[in-house]
């Protein structure tokens, strides 16, 4: 029996809905082994974020190194990174490894409107980790910073897809959640297919840690031997199901049912 591993690094989040819980809720859900490097602490709940406290440089090293020197892993995703300093040290670590399935989840803003990636980072980001990267999957605001343009329309969307891509990534979604569409748009494109992925659209408040989630779910399918664009369309029924089924919990936005997805198969 073949085990698929997958790695998230990225930040906890002492609420449940976002960060290293929710990676590790779905690469769980998704039949993949999960492991962790923690590079910050948060004090978060539904209400928004309460404090960061990051982790040392060195002890971000040790845990990629504990998992590079032992487990190793079939994919991996990042996502709060939060320095410069960290993006730097997480990518020579990945190149170090000669890891593939990279995926990017450039966190950059919480929901209650907390800054989890600092100004120096962004420039990092570019020129270290994307030329590393199998896929990215900003949303429009995020995309809007890293492609430094405004994104208004599906056409914007297909040019900041391609700019991303010139950066080095592999593939690109960009989210549409964001947009003012009656229905939801991802935009995926690798290079070759530029193809709009629809879904209804939601209506909820509890929506917290969806594009942790949504990334989670392309890692555990890829680290499963998935394609890319079927890792993405399973990622996108998953996190349908997850806040479509929501848990209603919390006084603010609510984290999504990880659970959903499989339980809706077992009916």
């Amino acid at each position: 029996m073949t085990i698929s591993k997958a790695l998230t690094i990225a930040g906890s989040d002492s609420g449940g809905g976002a960060g290293i819980q929710a990676d590790l809720k779905t690469f769980q859900e998704l039949g993949a082994y999960g492991m962790s490097a923690i590079t910050a602490v948060t004090a978060q709940n539904t209400l928004g974020v309460h404090g960061v406290y990051p982790v040392s440089i060195e002890g971000i090293v040790q845990q990629i190194d504990a998992i590079g020197e032992d487990l190793g892993t079939d994919a991996l995703k990042t996502g709060m990174l939060f320095s410069g300093e960290v993006i730097e040290a997480v990518s020579e670590r990945i190149h170090h490894y000669g890891w593939e399935n990279i995926v990017v989840d450039p966190v950059m803003i919480a929901k209650g409107g907390a800054k989890l990636l600092q100004d120096e980072a962004i420039r990092a980001l570019k020129e270290k980790l994307l030329p590393l990267t199998s896929v990215i999957t900003p949303n429009i605001p995020e995309a809007e910073v890293l492609t430094e343009m405004k994104i208004s329309s599906l056409d914007d969307r297909r040019k900041a897809a391609k700019q991303l891509m010139g950066m080095g990534a592999k593939a690109v979604v960009i989210k549409g959640g964001h947009a003012d569409d009656k229905e939801v748009i991802d935009l995926f494109f690798d290079g070759t297919t530029c193809e709009e992925l629809m879904s209804p659209r939601i209506e909820t408040l509890h929506t917290h840690g969806t594009g942790c989630t949504f990334s989670a779910a392309i890692t555990a399918q890829l680290a499963n031997g998935m394609t890319m664009r079927d890792a993405v369309l399973t990622a996108k029924e998953f996190i349908r199901a997850a806040i479509e089924d929501g848990l209603g919990i919390g006084g603010g936005h609510g984290p999504t049912n990880h659970w959903a997805y499989n339980k809706r198969g077992e009916k």
